[in-house]
């Protein structure tokens, strides 16, 4: 079978780098259609700097939330368009052609950011880019899985997920560099069009997935790249496999080229595929991972840190943390399991998420006084509702910020931003008033000496969340399905993440507002918990088991509650060849 069976005590890390020297070609072709992980990446993160800058150049766009939240979210919107059009044209026009379109299509987004002049063509723009980066996020792992020798899948795999967390971390680093560039803003989101020019340029170079030209009757081709991905002793093996393969599916199918979606979901193999395929990629998403990535320098402000440029800083180092749990998930994916690592995961993310909801409770019950002394030090500018207000000695820093006709801010006292401050008009002049006598102006948060136990939570978040649930649920999807569904499925369980992104997105800010920061952290916790229990039920091991086995072992599936007990790839196919 494909790649033979290899010793558990193998590092999958190891013989990746061992491989890599002795054929740079496989690596050349994971990494080429990881920059469409890249592109993810980092778009994800950008827009979460530069959404600083927007606000403060469009006055609508820093009064309307719900217009922050369509700009985020649009780009989400367009790549579940593009995610359901991906899965459909991987399997029509094959894996290259869908990342050769999802360039093309990031790239014009790119280029109309840039450029736009108005929220609404700031919008158009962030659409085409999630049409891209939709079709770049289902293909990429499905291209490298297909090009990959099985020992070392996971973790070629991985390196979709290392370049997408190197993708966010790169948009921060970008972010902090144009902050005192004029345009700003634009030149964060412009940048963006360089690795989806890179990609293409380099896929054109690179070979179609050798399974899919086997599918499509192309065998020759098929057969020149195999030579070319595995070892001599190994390679007639792996094409007669995978002939085999083939044509079991045609012959069950009747067709090559007609899928049934009925007996799609009717096939159980299939079905169970989806349900922890389709499962896992929406939580990845409800346990709260892009409101983290698309809003860290809005969350690090809620925790008190009043600076775009310190905001932005911060949010690098949840960055650089994300990019190092990937890295951490190459070295552990063939090693410790994929489930193993999407418990270990999960537990930590539960945890931390208690901590951030712990800390911002504390934040917005305990903030700093409103003075009247320090407000009438700028009479002119009183916040209106401060004034009309009978009560207002019990007024402090987060319900001077909840005031809306007009909205208002804190300005803190220069002594010690602890101190009780001022409560005033929120407006551009003020701002710089406040400024000019060194002093900290909030208008998002306010100031708190709970905010770096804020930092702790999202960097302990991050630490858990990457190497498991934030590369995970890519690498099942990519092996999970029959070759005859992959592209479909993949198309599927891709198109409920980017619902799911859309569905945090566009609520992330309406939700902090309604019920507060603390809850919503609290809400995610709830549902990271809904999640163990989700993968301890539904989502099989699928650890050193060569893609053809997979669907062998979900035939005969059964639930696996002792996930800790270690169970070796020969006992998998033992029980694979039993039924």
């Amino acid at each position: 079978m494909e790649g033979g069976i290899h010793p558990a005590g193998a590092s999958a890390f190891r013989d990746c780098f061992s491989l890599a020297w002795k054929n740079p070609y496989v690596l050349r072709l994971a990494f080429s259609a990881g920059i469409g992980g890249l592109l993810f990446g980092y778009d994800t993160g950008v827009i979460s700097g530069a959404l600083l800058y927007i606000r403060d150049d469009f006055d609508s766009v820093d009064k309307e939330t719900v217009l922050q939240e369509s700009i985020v979210s649009m780009a989400v919107a367009g790549a579940i368009i593009g995610a359901a059009i991906g899965g459909w044209m991987n399997d029509r026009y094959g894996r290259r052609s869908a990342i050769l379109v999802a360039d093309f299509l990031f790239f014009i987004g790119a280029v109309i950011m840039a450029a736009a002049q108005n929220p609404a063509t700031l919008i158009v723009g962030r659409v085409f880019v999630g049409l891209g980066v939709g079709m770049a996020s289902m293909t990429s792992p499905l291209y490298i899985s297909e090009a990959s020798p099985a020992k070392i899948r996971g973790a070629l795999v991985s390196t979709n997920g290392f370049l997408i967390t190197g993708g966010q971390f790169l948009s921060y680093l970008i972010n902090l560099a144009f902050t005192k560039a004029p345009g700003t803003w634009r030149w964060m989101l412009g940048v963006a069009g360089i690795p989806a020019l890179v990609q293409f340029i380099l896929m054109i170079l690179l070979p179609e997935s050798p399974r899919w030209l086997f599918r499509k009757g192309r065998e020759e081709e098929a057969k020149a790249i195999l030579r070319k991905i595995y070892p001599a002793h190994e390679v007639e093996t792996e094409i007669q496999d995978l002939k085999e393969s083939i044509e079991k599916e045609i012959e069950e199918e009747g067709s090559s080229e007609k899928i049934n979606f009925i007996k799609l979901w009717k096939t159980k193999t299939v079905k169970r595929g989806l349900i922890a395929g389709v499962g896992l990629q929406v939580f990845q998403q409800f346990v709260g991972i892009n409101t983290v990535m698309y809003y860290s320098p809005t969350i690090v402000q809620l925790a008190g840190f009043a600076s775009n440029q310190t905001a932005l800083l911060l949010s690098l180092v949840t960055a650089g943390l994300n990019a190092l749990g990937s890295i951490v998930s190459i070295y552990f994916i063939d090693r410790t399991g994929r489930k193993k690592l999407l418990i270990i995961s999960l537990i930590g993310v539960i945890l931390s998420l208690g901590l951030l909801s712990a800390v911002f409770h504390e934040t917005t019950s305990h903030s700093s006084q409103v003075s009247l002394a320090e407000t009438s030090h700028f009479a002119n500018y009183t916040c209106p509702d401060y004034s009309l207000a009978k009560d207002d000695a019990t007024w402090d820093c987060m319900k001077c910020l909840k005031a809306s006709s007009p909205d208002c801010g804190f300005c803190a006292s220069p002594a010690n931003k602890l101190y009780p401050g001022a409560c005033l008009i929120s407006n551009d002049t003020v701002k710089h008033l406040c400024h000019g006598e060194d002093r900290l102006w909030y208008t998002r948060g306010c100031p708190s000496k709970y905010g770096w136990l804020a930092l702790i939570g999202l960097a302990l978040y991050i630490i858990f969340f990457s190497p498991g649930m934030g590369t995970v649920p890519w690498i099942v999807n990519s092996e999970i399905y029959p070759l005859r569904f992959r592209g479909v499925c993949g198309g599927i369980a891709a198109t409920a993440n980017w619902v799911s992104n859309l569905i945090v997105a566009q609520s992330f800010l309406s939700l902090t507002q309604s019920i507060g920061t603390s809850w919503t952290f609290l809400i995610f916790g709830g549902i990271s918990v809904v999640a163990l229990f989700f993968v301890i039920i539904y989502v099989p091991e699928t650890k050193g088991l060569p893609i053809e086995e997979v669907e062998k072992m979900l035939e005969m599936r059964a639930l696996q509650f002792r996930f800790w007990e270690k169970r070796t790839r020969t006992d998998s196919l033992q029980k694979n060849q039993a039924v």
